[in-house]
């Protein structure tokens, strides 16, 4: 008997009197279907096959690669040729770049061994310019014909009548035993992403394992159709819809891929008027339905949709957000989606599509608070692991939870690429495992997590980054003239230069000549960007010609890199740069004094930025500043100014060139204290107030306030650290001083106020004051800290806080027990001795601090923190979000206990239930370099859930 082979597929639906089949919407005509049956194809397709059998050089086996853009022409054609018995290839688009379509076809040429192309008259224009490809058109066959397609009207989708076809079980899983059959069947070119394209064999059985296995995955309605918009040169297409609903009995509805990218509507509308139960959608899309759905339209159109069917929307070609899984799928629930509608895959040309699911989307990875969807276990037919290298060079799985390289195998993974014997030897173990290039990492629970492509990171400073989380943190801001999904991040190395620089590249939506959009555009990118790397960018924007994107929204990142190493931009490059300069020219308020000029110049060379890109009146806050800049400004401006000592929030207070050099010039004239210092001073939503730690200083949160774009962020700073001041004696006199400038700075709530540690008390007596004067609290943070602190503040001498302010501030190593225990009873001069000797002088000349204004801080501190020694909390405020970082170890021995045992208590002083929010780091790190990423994602979340 011989073994099944994918045109069992066809005939077996062929043979169906339920009239099954492919739905089409031509391109631009999405008001009426047209419909051919799987009998109708069957018959065409045997005709058609003596067509092709009578080209000039066609024999059993031959390639055929089929260049068409239309895909009913696609479908058509593939099973013509499959049923002629030779190999359809499916060519991919070819680029808008001559030179590089040239390229490529000459590699197709090489590769294929002069394949027989098919193509419609109206590509031809496409493969000028050279002779290796000689291609025949449909249109030149009298006999080679497409099969009948009859018009069905387009159900209304607000229409009484829409009929819901009776839903009384599910697709049957009965599979077909796949045999050891190896048997070429199909051609299926890579993206060439990284580097030539190749050409991945697909077996008969392969597609016929895959095709049963991904019925395993998830049931769908029984009678569901599918729909698909991918071009049918990608193996989803194929193989995910296209056979996949062959291999059921089931319609299968094409739409073109332009028409659904343009309309979320038409998409939405079709997978219900169709009664769809799978179809597809990559992270882009997922974020495009999901903005449609809360406009207008969109809420409208909503409310007459019926996704009850639909219960596998698969989603992969791109990392998914999982924020957008989440908001989503609570919107399509509203439609009638069921639970974990969204499944988020991996999978490849070479694994027949997606070959491994997350079926428990968005719930699983919000347990997790991950950001990027994990993208689940294998379906049957295929096994993975992840493999470290090991000093002997040999592979290792790596334990659970650790990263490694992914591999794969099983009976739906390919067995080679055609043609290219050394890649396929490069890609595939002598035990089967297929080398996927990705970086992963397997999860206790078994579930796949990518990290990246092995060649991806962008590595500043001996600092590795990944392009994905980049790309995401600017897309997440919504920049105004950066389009949506089609920002690239890649890393350069100029000439002569000692690290790797990052460059970004956008497609702009606003006109060339548009120079404040463009300079707005690339402000707001660079600042994205050194928030996310500290380091400052190359910013490029590119015209849509030279960032094409596969119908998965996938921009070929190594493809964009080498062009632009190659100077294929240039002209774009030197376009922008002249845009730039004249901008800056004309727009930039320069120096008008000699400490202006020395201000700018030191400026300048802090961050690293062309002494022209930076104007007087230009906030240094939007420059991407941190708090090791503005010390570092501080010590060179003492130098070159000769002023004994500047005040940090001198700095902060007067955050352009021109206020700061006024500031300096009366810097020895009395200045009255006031603890505001305006971290970030635009935006339209509430502002957010932050306390102080124990240490009185706030540069703690110049980091975090950085991510809060578009919000106000002010910073309380104790009194004393300027010459003349003193201290505070009580919490009600800094209570009543903060409560005042929150006052005069900000008249009307609502008020959102957050601590950190030391900081919570304070913000939480300040809420009360504010309360007390009717003004509505709608968040109050607390940054790891308890209600009940007296015991604690008891604890703690003055060597104590010189110990703890010495290792917040990083000069001295993590170990700071056992120096507890030994200056425990020291002296002051004793303590400040002892520590002075173990300090890291680098560390403490690059603070600009010396061993007496270490003490004299740790004064500060001590007088801050003694104030709380009888302190007792009492009273209430409506709403507490709480901060769970590791405690210290003297407090608790983990993070279960101290949230059990301590931060529980604030419930006793909360008129709601406080909500917990675990973060990232230890009490002392949580809002450090090192997390405050991870934090202000946990931080933004919590003030959008208030209202805020």
């Amino acid at each position: 008997m011989a073994a099944p082979n994918i045109t069992d597929l066809l005939r077996r639906a062929a043979a169906s009197s339920n009239n099954t089949g492919i739905i089409t919407y031509p391109s631009g005509k999405t008001t009426d279907g047209l419909k051919t049956s799987y009998n109708q194809l069957l018959m065409q397709a045997e005709h058609n096959a003596k067509s092709i059998s009578a080209i000039s050089g066609f024999k059993k086996k031959s390639i055929v690669l089929l260049h068409l853009d239309d895909l009913f022409d696609s479908i058509t054609l593939f099973w013509s040729v499959i049923f002629a018995e030779g190999v359809p290839c499916i060519s991919t688009p070819f680029t808008n770049i001559p030179a590089q379509r040239e390229k490529h076809m000459r590699h197709l040429h090489s590769l294929l061994d002069d394949p027989i192309c098919i193509t419609r008259a109206h590509l031809l224009a496409q493969f000028c310019g050279q002779s290796l490809l000689a291609p025949h058109t449909i249109e030149e066959f009298s006999d080679l014909q497409l099969p009948p397609r009859v018009a069905i009207p387009t159900i209304a989708v607000d229409s009484e009548s829409n009929p819901k076809p009776h839903v009384n079980g599910f697709q049957s899983q009965t599979s077909f035993l796949p045999s050891d059959l190896d048997d070429l069947a199909l051609l299926m070119l890579t993206s060439g992403s990284t580097g030539n394209a190749k050409a991945v064999r697909l077996s008969h059985a392969q597609m016929m394992a895959a095709v049963a296995a991904k019925c395993e995955v998830r049931a769908v309605p029984l009678g569901a159709p599918f729909l698909n918009w991918i071009n049918f040169d990608h193996v989803a297409c194929v193989t995910e819809i296209h056979l996949q609903a062959m291999y059921l009995g089931v319609d299968q509805i094409h739409v073109q891929a332009a028409d659904i990218v343009s309309s979320p509507a038409l998409f939405l509308r079709l997978l219900s008027e169709h009664r769809v139960g799978k179809s597809f959608a990559p992270n882009f899309y997922l974020a495009q339905l999901r903005k449609y759905l809360k406009t207008e339209e969109g809420l409208l159109l909503g409310e007459k949709l019926d996704l009850s069917n639909l219960h596998w929307l698969s989603s992969g070609g791109e990392p998914n957000v999982v924020e957008t899984c989440e908001a989503l799928a609570k919107i399509m629930a509203g439609c009638g989606a069921p639970d974990g509608v969204i499944v988020p895959g991996f999978g490849m040309t070479e694994t027949c599509a997606g070959s491994i699911w997350n079926t428990n989307c968005p719930e699983y990875d919000i347990q997790n608070s991950s950001q990027f969807a994990s993208l689940g276990r294998c379906m049957p037919g295929i096994e993975m692991r992840a493999v470290v290298i090991s000093l002997e060079g040999t592979p290792e799985v790596a334990p659970a939870g650790h990263p490694g390289f992914l591999e794969v195998r099983g009976p739906i993974v390919f067995k080679g690429y055609f043609n290219n014997p050394t890649a396929t030897a490069e890609a595939i173990s002598s035990e089967g495992w297929f080398r996927t290039g990705d970086q992963a990492m397997i999860d206790s629970e078994g579930k796949l997590n990518l990290i990246g492509r092995s060649n991806d990171h962008i590595n500043i400073n001996g600092v590795k980054y990944l392009p994905k989380e980049l790309e995401a943190a600017i897309e997440e801001l919504s920049i105004d003239g950066v389009t949506p999904d089609y920002t690239v991040c890649f890393s350069i190395r100029p000439s002569g230069a000692q690290t790797e620089q990052i460059c970004i590249i956008y497609l702009p939506s606003y006109s060339p000549d548009d120079a404040n959009a463009r300079m707005s555009a690339r402000k707001e990118i660079i600042k994205a960007t050194m928030l996310h790397t500290g380091s400052r960018p190359r910013v490029l924007p590119l015209n849509s010609t030279f960032l094409m994107k596969t119908t998965l929204g996938k921009l070929s990142r190594v493809k964009i890199r080498d062009s632009f190493g190659k100077g294929d931009f240039k002209e774009l490059e030197d376009f922008d740069n002249a845009q730039i300069q004249a901008y800056i020219a004309s727009n930039t308020a320069r120096p008008q004094s000699e400490n202006e000029h020395v201000i700018l110049q030191q400026l300048s060379e802090t961050l690293e930025i062309s002494v022209e890109d930076i104007g007087v009146e230009t906030p240094i806050f939007d420059m991407g500043i941190t708090s090791i800049h503005l010390i570092q400004l501080k010590k060179k401006l003492q130098a070159c100014l000769s002023i004994p000592d500047i005040p940090i929030s001198v700095i902060m207070t007067n955050s352009t060139v021109r206020s700061l050099s006024e500031a300096l010039e009366n810097l020895d004239k009395p200045k009255e204290y006031d603890p505001v210092v305006v971290l970030q001073k635009d935006g339209d939503k509430k502002p957010l107030w932050l306390f102080h730690p124990g240490i009185g200083e706030v540069l703690v949160f110049l980091g975090l306030s950085k991510y809060l774009q578009g919000r106000p962020v002010y910073a309380l700073r104790a009194r004393g650290f300027e010459t003349g001041q003193t201290h505070f004696k009580s919490i009600e006199e800094a209570v009543r001083t903060y409560h005042a400038a929150i006052k005069a700075k900000q008249p009307h709530g609502p008020y959102a106020l957050a601590g950190y540690s030391f900081g919570t008390m304070l913000a939480f007596e300040t809420s009360k004051a504010l309360q007390a004067n009717g003004d509505q609290i709608a968040f109050l943070g607390s940054f790891n800290l308890p209600p009940h602190i007296k015991d604690r503040m008891r604890q703690l001498d003055w060597s104590d806080c010189l110990l703890h302010l010495s290792y917040f501030l990083d000069l001295i190593g993590s170990d700071i027990d056992a120096l507890a225990k030994q200056i425990s009873g020291y002296s002051k001069e004793m303590a400040l001795a002892e520590i002075a000797r173990l300090v890291d002088q680098d560390r403490l000349l690059e603070l600009s601090l010396t061993t007496e204004a270490l003490g004299k801080w740790a004064d500060l501190a001590h007088d801050l923190q003694s104030m709380a020694r009888n302190y007792e909390p009492s009273g209430s405020v409506p709403v507490m979000d709480i901060f769970v970082a590791e405690p210290l170890s003297i407090i608790a021995a983990s993070r279960e206990e101290w949230k059990r045992t301590r931060l529980s208590k604030w419930s006793d002083f909360c008129e709601s239930e406080p909500i917990f929010h675990d973060v990232d780091g230890e009490h002392y790190t949580m809002i450090g370099e090192k997390h405050v990423l991870s934090f202000q994602k946990t931080l933004r979340r919590a003030l959008k859930y208030r209202g805020l």
